[in-house]
């Protein structure tokens, strides 16, 4: 934390009026912090240190060339980490807007609307603390000198952390614009009032969740009905509906202000004077593939899972028979035999990084071709996510969830892919289906690639089941490939599924990306990361380390 907070006393980083200007010159306080010009370009530092594109690969979803060591259960104690370290940082900035603007001389309607967005950001950045480490230090102040005490003081419960979110939270949705007025080539991108009751949703479904199943002391209901109330005011207010082509959701056709089911972006691209670029497209062809693991919760076509559906074709031959017949969507997410893909058609085992499916969902050869200046806009919250969310705590909350809130959610989101067999009461009951796990299953497939899936894993508590499992990737078959290299073939499992004489699986030849062996997950320690041992060392003892690490 001193390290941070030293940082920060020498360097407030300010920026121009547009999203992505770096600062031409140092302004001192007395110069600045007169106008609403000042306080855009205050704010703007935080678009830019937002977080946008990446293949997360922290959980069973996504492989990539090499192991991750938090998915395997592999990674030490750092001596200092940026997950630590960046959020920290901005939530400085956004005290210092915060301070500056309750002592401004603007109107207090424009006052409130900067304050707003600055709040909306400190909450975006402790929530993702909290996910990470748990009980964090709250500091909502900037220091005058390094000698103030706070610097190092100890953690706060998670509890702390989390009602002040929400306090920053319900202060951002009540003074951030309407979305619906922030269409200008300057303006979009900026927060909204949806961007901050998108927040609460995720906040709150997290929240309760993550406190029901790991049991935490305190009323989970409470965070839950957070998350419901915060759906519900979305859903009532209208300004929001899915956009119509899954597929095309994620290019350029769903790019801009058009297109409703956005409620909080990052954007990149030309703004003003500076450019913010991103290698996605680039990133699907090197660095991230859906496991075997993760594609098997994709529905048949009759609705059901793959161990029920008589859809299924056991034994399969080719990836044609992984890919026929299921939930459109896993034919819009990754890439079957022959379409044009990273370089040419796609071919198994050949064109891509590794040996998981190729992902297809997002991907623009025109963008893959630039080399690392990508510049189409990555939704970070959408309004599925709310839909979804929304059914998700209805169920945990009441143990049970109508048709009717299953057609507003679920089946909407279904609707619009183009898969259109409904989930209901009757068809769990007659199919001896779990609702929990349906709902579950639809949240994995509609955001794969999009950053969700790792910290779902946390809050339901499941990630001590499946990361210690065998990785396993893309099915072989001659007539799919043209490879057929020696360390490819050895690396399959068998007709019955097994790998080194171990059951990890019920079909043959699936190549075994990572072996179980070389898995682990602890759920004493693991749930929550380990804090860096420099933040530890310079606080005087007060703050700890998580348990275990």
């Amino acid at each position: 934390m001193k390290k941070i907070i030293i940082f920060a006393l020498t360097a407030m980083i300010m920026s121009g009026c547009t999203l992505d200007r770096d600062p031409e010159t140092a302004l001192a306080d007395s110069n600045f912090w007169k106008s609403e010009t000042d306080f855009r370009g205050a704010c703007n530092r935080l678009y830019i240190d937002l977080g946008g594109f990446s293949h997360d690969l922290r959980s069973d979803e996504l492989v990539g060339p090499n192991q991750n060591s938090i998915s395997s259960g592999n990674r030490n104690v750092p001596g200092t980490s940026g997950d630590w370290t960046n959020p920290y940082q901005d939530i400085y900035r956004c005290n210092k807007i915060i301070e500056k603007g309750a002592i401004s001389p603007l109107s207090e309607s424009a006052r409130d609307r900067w304050i707003a967005e600055a709040r909306f950001f400190r909450a975006y950045h402790y929530f993702d603390l909290v996910q990470k480490y748990g009980d964090v230090p709250l500091i909502t102040k900037t220091f005058d000198n390094t000698k103030d005490p706070e610097i190092t003081k100890g953690r706060d419960s998670r509890a702390q952390v989390i009602d002040q979110c929400y306090e920053d939270l319900d202060f951002a949705a009540a003074h951030l614009p309407d979305i619906n007025n922030l269409k200008s080539a300057s303006d979009w991108g900026r927060v909204s009032r949806s961007a901050a009751l998108g927040m609460l949703v995720r906040i709150g479904l997290y929240e309760g969740t993550y406190m029901k199943y790991h049991h935490l002391d305190g009323d989970y209901k409470i965070h839950l009905q957070r998350a419901i109330s915060a759906a519900e005011t979305m859903m009532k207010e209208g300004r929001h509906a899915l956009y119509p082509d899954f597929q095309k959701l994620f290019l350029w056709e769903g790019e801009g202000s058009s297109n409703k089911e956005a409620v909080f972006i990052k954007v990149y691209g030309p703004n003003g004077e500076g450019t913010i670029t991103h290698n996605n497209s680039r990133g699907l062809e090197n660095a991230a593939a859906l496991t075997r693991n993760m594609l098997d919760n994709f529905l048949y076509a009759d609705g059901l899972p793959r161990e029920l559906s008589p859809l299924a074709v056991h034994p399969e031959t080719n990836l044609a028979s992984v890919l026929d017949n299921r939930d459109p969507r896993l034919k819009m997410t990754v890439y079957s035999v022959g379409e044009e893909a990273y370089k040419g058609p796609y071919e198994p085992f050949t064109n891509q990084h590794g040996y998981g499916y190729g992902i297809k969902k997002g991907f623009l050869l025109d963008e893959w071709s630039t080399t690392n200046r990508e510049t189409l806009d990555k939704m970070i919250i959408r309004y599925a996510e709310i839909l979804l969310s929304y059914a998700e705590a209805k169920y945990e909350l009441d143990g049970a969830v109508s048709d009717a809130v299953l057609d507003q959610t679920v089946n909407a989101v279904r609707k619009r892919s183009g898969f259109n067999v409904k989930l209901t009461n009757d068809f769990v009951n007659q199919h001896g289906l779990n609702m929990l796990q349906e709902i579950r299953r639809e949240r994995m497939v509609e955001f794969i690639d999009e950053g969700l899936h790792y910290n779902d894993i946390m809050r339901w508590k499941t990630a001590e089941k499946v990361l210690p499992q065998p990785i396993l990737g893309l099915i072989y078959s001659p007539d799919d490939t043209g490879t057929a290299a020696t360390e490819v073939q050895k690396k399959l499992t068998a007709a019955d599924g097994t790998y080194n004489g171990t059951k990890v699986y019920d079909e043959g030849n699936i190549y075994v990306i990572e072996e179980g062996s070389s898995r682990s997950f602890d759920p004493a320690r693991d749930y929550l990361y380990p804090i860096p041992s420099y933040e530890i060392g310079t606080s005087g003892g007060n703050i700890v380390q998580n348990p275990n690490w």
